[in-house]
């Protein structure tokens, strides 16, 4: 069975066909958020803080640290202000991050300076990202997200898509990387705009899951792009492609909606064993005036849970980047 681990300074997750669903919290990523942006070249974090915070009470297994500002000369902007970021999170939180970022230098100061075993996000299929971020990632020995694009750009053929996943399986393998630390993203396209996204995505994962036997993660809003009330679209896709095989995914863990639709899903999947969690975090469920459930904040993979994390000693911007 295919683990994929990462881990924080004290906590340690398992990503998993057999483990419960991860979500990576998406929030602090200042792209297509301008105030949030500014307020990062600025050196004022306080989004930062409340955004990791409310995350993490949420239910976020995981955070992923973008601090992509500015496109203009983002070598020299970027790896000086992730790292900083980096540094505001991990000693807030007692999450796994994920280091998202498109420059290799700034993934590699952030790597130097990360505690515990983060998720690097991302390679593509393109020749000169791989000659890049690999030798990164097998030299601190880190799980990293395969995107399914190359030179030749994002793919409406699903087909092109799991050939691009499965090349940059095979160089991964070329340097000494195991499948088990390859989360592929099949990239998920807009539903409003390409009917068959959903089913696309769904014999995706299934061919992913079967022939390559690698963890997978999304951009889980890309699916809603353009549509009005996007995050019932979202919820009703998360059961599906967890059903589907998909194991992470980068969402908005603060939206409860969402988060329930994540819980069900693994309490009917199974990897919340004796609905643990999901007892937890409902026991005291009363709906409010707008028909959400009011429950207390619990993670996701809560330590201690028979299926969760153990503790141990001492899209719309993801697609836009290609």
């Amino acid at each position: 069975m295919t683990r994929t681990i990462v881990a924080s300074a004290t906590r340690e997750i398992v990503i998993g066909f057999d483990q419960p669903f991860c979500v990576i919290g998406e929030r602090i990523n200042p792209t297509g958020r301008k105030k949030l942006a500014a307020e990062m070249v600025a050196g004022n974090f306080e989004t930062v803080i409340r955004d990791a915070l409310e995350q993490a009470a949420c239910g976020a297994t995981m955070l992923d640290i973008n601090a992509g500002v500015t496109s203009v000369n983002p070598n020299e902007t970027e790896p000086g202000l992730l790292v900083q970021t980096l540094e505001i999170v991990q000693n807030l939180v007692d999450l796994p991050l994920a280091i998202d970022s498109s420059v290799s230098a700034a993934i590699e100061a952030a790597l130097k300076v990360a505690k515990g075993r983060p998720l690097v996000n991302s390679v593509t299929g393109e020749e000169e990202k791989l000659e890049a971020i690999l030798p990164l990632v097998k030299k601190y020995n880190v799980p990293v997200v395969a995107i399914s694009n190359d030179e030749t750009g994002i793919s409406m053929d699903p087909d092109v898509r799991f050939a691009v996943a499965k090349k940059i399986v095979e160089r991964c393998a070329d340097f000494g990387i195991p499948a088990h630390d390859v989360v592929v993203d099949p990239l998920v396209m807009p539903i409003g705009a390409l009917g068959d996204a959903g089913r696309q995505v769904f014999a995706l994962l299934r061919r992913l899951r079967e022939e390559l036997k690698v963890n997978t993660t999304c951009g889980l809003s890309n699916i809603s792009f353009g549509l009005p009330h996007r995050h019932g679209i979202n919820a009703a896709f998360i059961p599906m492609v967890i059903g589907a095989g998909m194991t992470s995914a980068i969402m908005n863990p603060v939206r409860p909606q969402e988060m329930e639709a994540v819980r069900g899903a693994n309490v009917l999947n199974g990897t919340d064993e004796h609905c643990t969690n999901w007892i937890k975090t409902y026991k005291d469920y009363k709906p409010s005036e707008g028909g959400h459930a009011v429950a207390a904040p619990v993670a996701v993979n809560a330590p201690g849970d028979a299926a969760g994390g153990r503790r141990r000693g001492g899209r719309e911007a993801r697609m836009s980047r290609g």
